[in-house]
């Protein structure tokens, strides 16, 4: 099952590391609003209008060469961005409502929740061999 919205672990040694706290402010502005331009007002994951868009980090992770790419900058709601950073909506005390958002994004029920909540947390497990990652911003470049 392909899913529309899923979740995008990060690595732990990854964690509170993201482009906020790389570019500067007025940087990041830049890369954000970009994103929220890009979306017309609408989630770029669920559609959803929204008055108010939060900017999320793509990543991707090549274990063969240790390197994290960023891949894109999106802006979605902040049902989506809850049910993408799991972990922490857990520690929060919201994952009934991510579940609930979850299903309903990608039209399925709880037992396929479970399913990719496991297939993530299994990818999750094999990223956090890898010690210290590279970091690859060339997504940046079109904004120079």
């Amino acid at each position: 099952m392909k899913l529309k919205l899923d979740f995008e672990l990060v690595p732990d040694s990854c964690w509170y590391s993201n482009l906020r706290s790389i570019l500067s402010k007025k940087q990041w502005d830049v890369v954000r609003r970009e994103a929220y331009a890009r979306a017309n007002g609408r989630c770029m994951i669920c559609g959803r209008k929204a008055t108010r868009l939060e900017a999320h980090e793509r990543w991707r992770y090549d274990t063969d060469t240790c390197t994290q790419v960023l891949d894109d900058v999106i802006a979605v709601c902040h049902s989506c961005h809850s049910v993408i950073h799991i972990g922490r909506t857990q520690l929060l005390g919201d994952e009934e409502k991510a579940i609930k958002h979850f299903c309903y994004v990608n039209g399925c029920g709880y037992p396929d929740y479970i399913k990719a909540l496991g297939t993530a947390n299994a990818r999750h497990a094999e990223l956090n061999k890898v010690g210290e990652w590279k970091l690859d911003l060339s997504y940046l470049k079109k904004f120079t």
